[in-house]
């Protein structure tokens, strides 16, 4: 003892290394200190390394003229569901914090999880099959001849040989049935046979009648005895469900960050025109006020050519700002309001790259995304009691904190199980043989105990047991603690579910108000415009006349410039702000046209389906539970409720028809202008808006004006519930 505790003691110093040379000292530090790459199995290189297919990105300096292709909001929202894998942000989540991250794999995670998955819950009722082998000899002194059958040196070979098969049923009970061979071959003189064999076949039933009894306790916490740690297959059912509404938040997500970098997009190329248009004003006018400065000609002092120059090259700094942008983090979901606040912060090419990243296309393929849709610009009306439901009964994450709720209240359930004494009834009967041999080895006419087998299938030796057993700790701490835990935990989750359903409220209030202001202020802005377009025109022409001065025709360029730039971005704001209001309540997938659905299962599942329901006799309904389960789900979610029966939206207020007159959106000087962006003027909006309030709400522009732009193709025909612009299939 002393020696093991010296050696258990010792502590190996590892300045005791000795290489046979220096050489090898120096190369054993470096190897123990580098750092390696890790090796790669299941991808090619071309698969795992995907960097090189994107060509170098497009700069504000180059040269060659650039290729657009226009895109429609639909567009990309299909585009991005058709290529995507993980649900990525614009904020490189996929990077700082991968497991966070969501993927279309995650729902088929959860539930085939082989600890707490359906599968893992119902495997523990799968019939379990064990068999074992023994073999042994002993060779021993014995102090009684009686215990050694007749003698003091016992020496004996023996042999047990058992298998059985057990199942545990859903209420509870506990089968098996088991075969045991024995073989037992010693020296004892008071033996009848020197060898013997001994055979039994038993069936045993283990019924709980108090704890841990019946289907309801079962199917929540499964065959589990300690209180507190439920694994049933119910559990099981809404950790999946809850996945399942985590995943659709996470499309919901990402489809919001789709449509927040179409108009992040759109803004950017509206406001490189405002800044293009001003650029060209200011370099006309800087041209003719050099032309009087080079004819030294009143009006074309010095100090008036640098300030027209000056002004020149502050609108060509933020036309290159516009075109190139800076890397700003813009409008994405959360940044503000849950569906996102309008930012426009970025330029073109940042903005253009940020919707690339998200639809999982290369950052630069030789042509540049353009978006060809426009915002809606007639007045959207929602009801609030009606969006104030739909928030309430439709947000992803009420409906993933009411299977919390349900499953806290099913644990509080079956925690109070274990408030019972464990009482169970156990019954077994057993047939015996017993033999020389353990088979017959000939003949027709053999002697009795010739063989085990034969001897039991005789039937002389039967045996049988019933009993009870119970268990009962004393004072059930463990229990009431569990039980305790379990209402607590419920309590919180009710108050959750409370607080998340006056959240909800809040935010889609926030949003109905945000459409408002919205829209108002974009009426604001396109009046500020048009004064503003009035007054250049005014100072150009008295300026030409000598009647105004310099700085008031280059303080009216800016105003314009600033002013145009800000009507587009109101634009953008209500965009934004209607998707808001379906973001919050719930509805923006369905207004997007997006359906989710599980992939397709293996064709061996379905033929295997429809011979178990041809073998059940009659036609009956496919059930996930018996109807004794506890219920969890009120059935299958209704993504598309307005095809169902319901209209929740409608509008009215439609603004007049655009002005003859267009605003030059032509460039000179970017080569990225080369193409016009195809914008039409902005629309005038009557100051005068309806008072009379509506009878319901409106999900998209009416149809009488077929010249105001509108979604048209973002939502599902009424005759088809099942039309969709992006389906995205979960992975099985």
């Amino acid at each position: 003892m002393v020696a093991t505790t010296l050696v258990g003691c010792h502590t190996l110093d590892v300045s005791e290394f000795k290489p046979h040379n220096d050489v090898a000292a120096e190369h054993y530090e470096l190897v123990s200190s580098q750092i390696e790459y890790p090796a790669l199995n299941g991808c090619s290189e071309a698969e795992c390394d995907t960097t090189i297919r994107s060509l170098a990105p497009r700069t504000v300096t180059s040269g060659e003229p650039a290729e657009y292709q226009d895109v429609r909001l639909a567009d990309v929202v299909q585009l991005g569901l058709t290529n995507t894998d993980v649900l990525r942000d614009v904020g490189a989540t996929v990077v700082l914090s991968p497991e966070g991250t969501q993927t279309k794999y995650d729902p088929a995670i959860i539930e085939t999880d082989p600890a707490f998955g359906i599968e893992s819950a119902l495997s523990a009722f799968d019939a379990q099959w064990t068999t074992s082998l023994f073999s042994e000899n002993n060779d021993r002194e014995i102090n009684n001849e009686f215990f050694g059958g007749g003698t003091r040196t016992l020496q004996q070979n023996a042999g047990v040989f058992q298998t059985q098969l057990s199942k545990r049923a859903v209420t509870g009970t506990e089968m098996s049935a088991r075969h045991i061979v024995e073989f037992d071959g010693n020296n004892a003189p008071a033996n009848q046979f020197d060898d013997a064999w001994t055979v039994k076949v038993e069936g045993e039933v283990r019924q709980p009648l108090l704890q841990g009894s019946g289907m309801e306790y079962n199917r929540i916490a499964g065959p589990t005895q300690t209180p507190g740690v439920y694994a049933g297959v119910v559990l099981a059912r809404i950790n999946t469900d809850v996945e399942l509404a985590q995943f659709e938040v996470a499309v919901r997500d990402y489809v919001s960050n789709v449509e927040n970098a179409y108009w992040d997009l759109y803004y950017a190329y509206r406001d490189l025109d405002a800044k293009i248009a001003a650029r060209d004003a200011a370099l006309d006018t800087w041209r003719r006020v050099r032309a009087l400065y080079d004819a030294g000609r009143r009006g074309g002092e010095a100090e008036k050519e640098a300030q027209a120059r000056e002004q020149y090259y502050r609108f060509q700094e933020e036309v290159q700002n516009s075109l190139g942008g800076r890397l700003f983090d813009g409008t994405r979901t959360g940044n503000g309001s849950m569906g996102g606040t309008f930012r426009g912060t970025g330029g073109v090419l940042v903005a253009e790259r940020r919707l690339r990243r998200l639809l999982n296309l290369p950052a630069s393929d030789g042509r540049l995304l353009r978006p060809v849709e426009d915002p809606v610009l007639a007045p959207v009306h929602f009801d609030w009691e009606e969006i104030a439901w739909q928030a309430v009964e439709r947000r992803a994450e009420l409906r993933q904190q009411r299977f919390q709720v349900r499953k806290r209240e099913l644990e509080v359930i079956a925690s109070k199980n274990h408030l019972l004494p464990r009482l169970d009834v156990v019954g077994r009967y057993r047939f015996r043989g017993f033999g020389k041999d353990l088979l017959p080895t000939g003949g027709t006419s053999l002697p009795r105990f010739d063989n085990a087998y034969e001897d039991m299938m005789t039937g002389d030796f039967q045996e049988w047991q019933v009993g009870f057993e119970m268990d009962i700790p004393i004072g059930y701490r463990r229990a009431y603690t569990a039980v305790r835990n379990a209402e607590l935990l419920l309590a919180r989750s009710r108050a959750i579910l409370r607080d998340q359903q006056e959240e909800v409220v809040h935010l889609t209030a926030n949003s109905i108000a945000e459409v408002d202001r919205a829209f108002a202020v974009s009426k604001t802005s396109y009046n500020r415009l048009a004064a503003s377009r009035e007054q250049v025109a005014a100072v150009q022409a008295a300026f030409d006349n000598d009647k105004a001065s310099l700085d008031l025709l280059l303080e009216s360029q800016r105003h314009l410039a600033e002013a145009q730039s800000r009507y587009y971005r109101t634009l953008a704001e209500y965009a934004i702000a209607i998707k808001n209001v379906h973001f919050n309540k719930g509805t923006l997938l369905e207004y997007d046209g997006v359906y989710l659905a599980e992939g397709l299962w293996p064709q061996k599942a379905y033929s295997d389906a429809a011979a178990l329901e041809r073998r059940r006799g009659k036609a009956r309904r496919l059930s996930y539970a018996s109807s004794l389960a506890p219920v969890v789900s009120r059935g299958v979610y209704d993504q598309h409720p307005s095809d169902s029966g319901y209209s929740t939206v409608s509008t009215d207020q439609q603004p007049a028809e655009a002005p003859s007159e267009e605003i030059d959106a032509s460039g000179g000087e970017s080569s990225i202008l080369d193409a016009p962006t195809k914008m039409p003027a902005p629309t005038p909006i009557d100051d005068k808006v309806s008072e009379s309030p509506l009878p319901a709400v409106a999900d998209t522009v009416a149809e009488s004006e077929p010249a105001i732009p509108k979604f048209p193709t973002l939502i599902p025909p009424a005759d088809d519930a099942h039309t969709a612009v992006g389906e995205l299939r979960l992975f099985r």
